[in-house]
């Protein structure tokens, strides 16, 4: 089979042949149809000192099964630790979903688990009827649709998407924000009840500084930060951090939940996951450099 690996940190993606793995205890292996690209896995290949398998979410056909809820021939979604970016894939049985007749590969990795991170933050915020919600990276592949969640599930009455482009802001506005304000703006406007920060690092400052007193930071990035506590006390307002792993691992009866309400929701219309583009295995680099200069609108998907 074919796989995407590196050799050194920062170092060029290329495709080798490799054998077709073999499924564990509890373990499904999937032929891919589709892979989703995430931001924390192009800063492994930037950032690890070490090379690491290029994961992510996967969705396509179970081909063996050591688990007991899925069979060869069931279409399933879920989150790959190991090497995703193949023609072939190990996904454990607790992290798989299947995948609703009517829905494609494509819409299944754009959907799910981008899905549970939005949906995991946005229920960590405690939103209210009538609020004010704050969405940054709101034109990435959780963000764009952690702007739709905010209105339809979170009931919010004003939905702001921070970005790092004026060319986003149609598009962020197209799913429903109300509103869209740039990363280096000195105000953001009218403050908001919360955020929903995927960006950390510097922005944490200016997203924090754009709630109302009593107002609620939700952290779910990998890009790391610093709050300081003067910032909290003054406005009494609050930072929590999410992590959808911990929700996989210690609470897979809401895990399993929010995964049900997503494809209703996605069945419904309510919610519209919006794809950038699809790359071809082979253009794997093609993909990363999309959203390493943050140009996407909605997922990133390699078609293996």
């Amino acid at each position: 089979m074919r796989r995407v690996r590196y050799e050194s940190t920062g170092g060029p993606l290329f495709l080798e042949e490799a054998p077709v793995p073999e499924p564990g205890p509890g373990e499904l292996l999937v032929r891919c149809e589709a892979v989703g690209v995430t931001l924390p896995v192009v800063r492994k290949v930037t950032e690890s000192a070490e090379p690491v398998p290029l994961g992510g979410e996967i969705a396509g056909e179970v081909v063996a099964s050591r688990g007991d809820r899925h069979r060869p021939g069931d279409r399933v979604t879920g989150l790959c630790f190991g090497h995703a970016y193949a023609d072939f894939a190990l996904l454990h049985e607790s992290m798989a979903s299947p995948v609703p007749a009517g829905a494609s590969a494509v819409d299944a990795v754009a959907l799910v688990r981008s899905g549970l991170v939005a949906l995991g933050a946005l229920e960590a915020a405690r939103p209210e009827p009538g609020e004010t919600a704050l969405i940054t990276a709101a034109a990435s592949g959780v963000g764009h649709l952690a702007v739709q969640l905010a209105r339809a599930r979170g009931g919010a009455a004003r939905v702001v998407g921070a970005v790092s482009d004026p060319a986003k802001a149609d598009f962020v506005r197209a799913l429903g924000a109300d509103d869209t304000v740039l990363y280096g703006q000195e105000s953001w406007g009218e403050p908001a009840d919360y955020a929903l920060d995927a960006v950390g690092g510097e922005l944490l400052g200016p997203a924090l500084a754009a709630l109302a007193p009593g107002g609620r930071l939700v952290a779910y990035s990998s890009g790391g930060g610093t709050v300081r506590a003067y910032d909290l006390l003054v406005g009494a307002k609050t930072v929590t951090g999410f992590q959808m792993a911990r929700i996989a691992r210690e609470r897979p009866e809401l895990y399993e939940r929010w995964r049900a309400e997503l494809w209703r929701m996605f069945t419904e219309g309510a919610l519209r996951p919006v794809v950038h583009g699809e790359f071809a295995l082979e253009d794997a680099a093609g993909a990363h450099g999309v959203i390493e200069a943050r140009g996407n609108l909605g997922k990133v998907v390699l078609h293996p």
